[in-house]
């Protein structure tokens, strides 16, 4: 009698085969930019407790082109990620109403936006001085 050879199901690659989860996958990376981009930002912080020369030359550091294209990535993740989270934050939380009616899902995200792109303008105000 042969032996018996157990069914060893192929693991490499699984999430290569379903665009849903290419997308999952996409989606979940990006929280490594965001992990780089703030521990760059605790070492600016120590940085500038050493002193302001050695702030200034961090400072300096961030001109280089490839922290330039490492920020514009790490843009692009953080409004991967908050716009995915948007558009699911309706099926994690509990039902709202507004009396008797039921706030429709498409308007909890369109709110989220809404108070996401006001926060980003006044921060961008302050940031720029006005």
């Amino acid at each position: 009698m042969a032996a018996r050879r157990p069914y060893v199901r192929p693991m490499a690659g699984w999430w290569r085969r379903n665009p849903f989860y290419i997308f999952y996958m996409l989606r979940e990376s990006t929280a490594v930019f965001v992990a780089l981009y703030a521990l760059q930002l605790l070492y600016g912080l120590y940085m500038l407790s050493i002193g302001e020369a050695a702030f200034d030359t961090w400072l300096a550091s961030l001109q280089h082109p490839l922290y330039l294209v490492f920020h514009t990535v790490a843009l692009a993740a953080a409004l991967l990620h908050a716009f995915t989270w948007f558009n699911v934050a309706p099926k994690a939380m509990p039902v709202l109403y507004l009396g008797t009616r039921r706030v429709a899902d498409r308007t909890i995200v369109w709110v989220q936006f809404l108070f996401f792109f006001v926060i980003s303008a006044a921060m961008i105000g302050l940031a720029l001085g006005g």
